[in-house]
Formats: C-alpha cells, sequence, structure tokens
C-alpha cells in the first residue's frame, strides 16, 4: 500500500483511496473536515482559526492568517513560517510538501500544485501519480492567481507576478511574469527608493541608510 515515503519521493503510485495506507486515509478526512471548520467560521474567530492551522499544518510559525476559503488535500505537508499572508482563495495541492518561507505574501486565487500525472494516456487510466515538493522562500510575493507547479522553488525575495504559471525554479531577488513564468529583471535599490513607477517611497518608509 502507499505510504508517505512514496507520496513524498517523486515515486510513482496509485493513486485511488483504496491504494492508500488506512493512516494517510485518516489523514485525508481530518484535514477535510477542520478546514471545512476554518472556511465556515466566523471574521472574528481569529483564535478558532489559529487553532485549526496548527492543528491541520505540519509546521505553522507566528501571526499567519490565510483568508477563507483555503483548500488543501492534506494539510500536513504544509510547512509555513513566520508573518505569512494569503489572500482569499488559495489552493494547495499539497500531496507532498509545501514549504513557505518567513514573510511570503500570496494573493488572491493562487495555486501551489505538488501533484502530477504521466503524460501518456494509458498512465494515467491505472490512476498513477507522483509527487515533487514546492519551496517559497522568504520575503517572497506571488501576485492574483498565479500557479506553481510541482518541484518549483521561487528564490528568496522575488516577486511573481499575476497570472504567471511557474513551472521552473526562479532565481532569487527576481520579478518573473508570464505563461510560462520568465524572469524580467532583477530586484535593484531603486525599488526601495520608488514603491511604483515613477513614484518614490515615503521618507518615513526608508530606513535610515536609505535616505
Amino acid at each position: 500500500m502507499v505510504n508517505e515515503k512514496t507520496m513524498n519521493d517523486g515515486s510513482l503510485y496509485d493513486c485511488r483511496t483504496e491504494a492508500l495506507e488506512p493512516s494517510l486515509i485518516e489523514k485525508l478526512l481530518f484535514c477535510k473536515e477542520r478546514l471545512y471548520d476554518y472556511n465556515h467560521s466566523r471574521p472574528s474567530e481569529t483564535e478558532v482559526r489559529e487553532r485549526i492551522l496548527n492543528e491541520v499544518f505540519a509546521q505553522v510559525g507566528n501571526n499567519v492568517w490565510i483568508e477563507p476559503p483555503f483548500y488543501a488535500n492534506w494539510g500536513c505537508h504544509m510547512h509555513v513560517g513566520d508573518d505569512v499572508y494569503a489572500n482569499y482563495g488559495l489552493t494547495v495541492v499539497d500531496d507532498a510538501d509545501i514549504i513557505i518561507g518567513d514573510r511570503v505574501m500570496i494573493g488572491p486565487q493562487v495555486v501551489i500544485a505538488t501533484a502530477g500525472h504521466p503524460v501518456h494516456p494509458a498512465l494515467r487510466a491505472q490512476a498513477l501519480q507522483y509527487n515533487l515538493p514546492v519551496t517559497v522562500e522568504a520575503d517572497v510575493w506571488i501576485g492574483a492567481g498565479a500557479i506553481l507547479l510541482p518541484g518549483v522553488t521561487i528564490g528568496h525575495g522575488s516577486v511573481i507576478g499575476a497570472g504567471s504559471v511557474v513551472t521552473k525554479d526562479i532565481p532569487a531577488d527576481s520579478v518573473a511574469v508570464g505563461n510560462p513564468c520568465r524572469v524580467l529583471r532583477t530586484v535593484t535599490e531603486a525599488d526601495r527608493l520608488f514603491y511604483r513607477k515613477g513614484v518614490a517611497t515615503p521618507p518615513c518608509f526608508l530606513k535610515e541608510k536609505d535616505r
């Protein structure tokens, strides 16, 4: 039967429920039940939401806020750092580990997927699947509607443009956009001094060394 190791090492396996170890089926149901509660919680029930994330995720840091609705397959493969914010409609297909670093910002309707299926239909007909982990390093901003595909790493401090489809690793300190997502340019000190094109950052938001 399929176990946790098989799901996380890139192996091809039968993803039908009846092929999974009983403990995995229990984890799958637990996640779905708890996220149902999360997505139906009231806006004022911040402690309820915090408790559910701590129950479901493998790791969750301080000051993590995920706007409902939030969808995950397993939850137990999610590793989330400190000061992370995700806007409405985040979907994680977390059949393998998803690692999200500190101070990551995620726009609405983003998809992070670790699961893939063979290209050949004869293999797909056997309900075969493989999973590759996804890593989003610290200080990354993922724009609205972006899709991160299995196995990719987004480097520290990078920006992924809205609607991008990330099929390969993105290096640190990059602005990357498109389908497939490609590096447009490097993040520079000018981006600190001008928060958008032609508009200077108010001095109160600059550190002393930038003035």
